[in-house]
């Protein structure tokens, strides 16, 4: 009706009361996000590295710097009380103190594994792990087309996956053929086996226990995912760097 009538200062009231009205609902949605006994503390982090070598304390100390500047950008006082630098390069372990007002808050839905997952497949054979087998090619009714060796069976010893190749020419075009075949089917095996594993995460994801995943990072495919909450996004880098608020935020909103 104010719209209608051009009555500008009934408009201003409307936006004035609606404006009101989110700020009291954001304000009932933080008291019930810390609603914790401890909620207002201050927080001790602590980052360990995973099994993984060098690569895995690479990650810690990735995750160290995130929540470094994380603290930065919500105006926490942030001090690393211990820290264990890692064999090569990264770290095995840092305890961090947070300092400022429901910093424990904000991170006590934080407890768990975040799990570096590199998404290439990159399928590599290992030569002893090989037993190649050469014999004379077979047409129909299975006489021999062939008066040498040229047709060739490869098989992969730890997987005991078979292929073989009599359609080329020569032993060496065969072994060739026969070698794509097999890498083919080691990729596929690779798959279901990431696909299973996967799936295992998701059936147990609503568990935040230490020691349960709650967060995967797919940097390969920009794409950093919440098992518990299923929130989503693409931009890697940002996260990277401390914009963890939606993923805090959305865990606290769930009771987790």
């Amino acid at each position: 009706m104010a719209v209608e009538e051009n009555d500008e200062g009934a408009v201003n009231d409307v936006v004035e009361v609606l404006q009101g009205l989110e700020d009291s609902l954001a304000q009932l949605e933080f008291r019930r996000m810390f609603s914790g006994e401890m909620d207002m503390n201050n927080a001790y982090l602590d980052i360990q590295a995973g099994s993984g070598g060098t690569e895995a304390q690479d990650w810690a100390n990735i995750l160290l710097r995130m929540y470094l500047r994380w603290a930065s950008k919500r105006g926490f006082d942030a001090t690393i009380m211990e820290l264990s630098e890692g064999d090569v390069a990264g770290i095995k372990g840092a305890t961090v103190h947070i300092k400022g007002e429901y910093a424990f808050g904000w991170l006590r839905t934080e407890i768990g594994v975040h799990r570096l997952i590199d998404d290439k497949v990159e399928i590599e054979i290992n030569p002893s792990d090989l037993r190649i087998d050469t014999y004379r090619s077979s047409g129909a009714g299975g006489q021999h087309v062939n008066t040498t060796d040229s047709a060739v069976r490869i098989t992969h010893v730890p997987t005991n996956t078979v292929v073989s190749c009599q359609n080329e020419r020569s032993q060496h075009a065969n072994k060739d053929t026969a070698m794509k075949m097999l890498r083919a089917k080691l990729y596929e095996l690779e798959m279901q086996k990431r696909n299973a594993a996967s799936q295992a995460l998701e059936d147990s994801k609503s568990d935040i226990g230490w020691g349960h995943q709650i967060r995967s990072y797919v940097l390969d495919a920009s794409r950093i995912k919440d098992l518990r909450t299923n929130v989503e996004r693409s931009d890697c880098d940002k996260v990277l760097d401390g914009d963890i608020d939606e993923y805090l935020e959305a865990s606290l909103k769930q009771g987790l």
